[in-house]
């Protein structure tokens, strides 16, 4: 694995894949989630001819720890850090879970010059439920909204059971092996301040493509928030995998794969 360096001196961990002429495509897992975790993406990329890119930022896999006071802010310059340090242009950056909200923090600062495309993979651009989004993370509200993630992603009691996904749980343990699942006081803070978020006008100024994907069965937030973004962003598109829970990606390769696919090859001559 290759490594930079941040404008907050923390280690930032990627691995490339695939052509190095190919049009580039970004991966960039959720909280906690090591690059490894898109292990079912990456062949099928670099198939179909893509320069693959697969990040840990700092707290993931092979980066470095999370510093303390790190924000949704932060995580923006680091992509832009890596995206400008491999000179990428026309890249499509794909996003799972916060991966895909560092998305909107990184377009929010930087715009969308270096962009050809996004993709976010079950993620609202709005956790919190309020009377205008009720597509939020269940049972988060504002009546609860300082105290929700005070120690950790709750459960919520939605989507299918871990033991009972049967090959959907083998891979997830496959793809997530050797993660950590305890959390350091930095990664509260970064998850909290994630949970607080709204990109909601940064979807609504996009002026690239973007593909929203649900988990039919996402334990975190009802599948619907994926059609009620695409319907904020100018070009905007959703998709829901059946039979997947929030990480869709790993649960459902061969669905999620096509789906992707078909996207990029829509979206390539821009």
């Amino acid at each position: 694995m290759a490594a930079i360096t941040g404008d907050d001196g923390v280690r930032i961990g990627y691995t490339e894949h695939g052509s190095p002429e190919g049009r580039p495509v970004v991966l960039l897992a959720g909280f906690k989630a090591p690059a490894t975790s898109w292990l079912y993406q990456v062949p099928a990329l670099v198939d179909a001819g893509h320069r693959v890119v697969a990040v840990d930022l700092p707290g993931h896999g092979a980066a470095g720890p999370l510093p303390s006071g790190t924000t949704m802010e932060q995580r923006g310059r680091d992509l832009h850090t890596l995206v400008e340090h491999l000179d990428l242009t026309g890249a499509v950056l794909v996003g799972g879970s916060m991966g895909g909200n560092t998305i909107w923090s990184y377009t929010s600062r930087y715009g969308t010059g270096r962009l050809g495309a996004a993709v976010v993979v079950d993620q609202t651009p709005k956790m919190l439920n309020t009377a205008d989004w009720r597509h939020g993370f269940y049972g988060y509200g504002e009546h609860n909204a300082d105290t929700y993630f005070a120690e950790g992603v709750p459960g919520t009691g939605h989507g299918t059971p871990l033991l009972r996904r049967g090959v959907r749980l083998a891979r997830l343990l496959r793809a997530m092996r050797g993660t950590d699942r305890s959390l350091s006081g930095a990664e509260l803070e970064l998850l909290q301040d994630h949970a607080a978020r709204d990109w909601r006008d940064t979807v609504a100024r996009l002026d690239v493509p973007v593909l929203f994907v649900a988990g039919a069965e996402s334990e975190l937030w009802p599948a619907g928030h994926a059609a009620a973004a695409a319907a904020l962003a100018p070009q905007g598109a959703s998709a829901v995998v059946r039979s997947a829970g929030h990480g869709v990606n790993m649960e459902r390769p061969p669905a999620f794969n096509g789906g992707l696919l078909r996207f990029l090859s829509r979206v390539r001559g821009r």
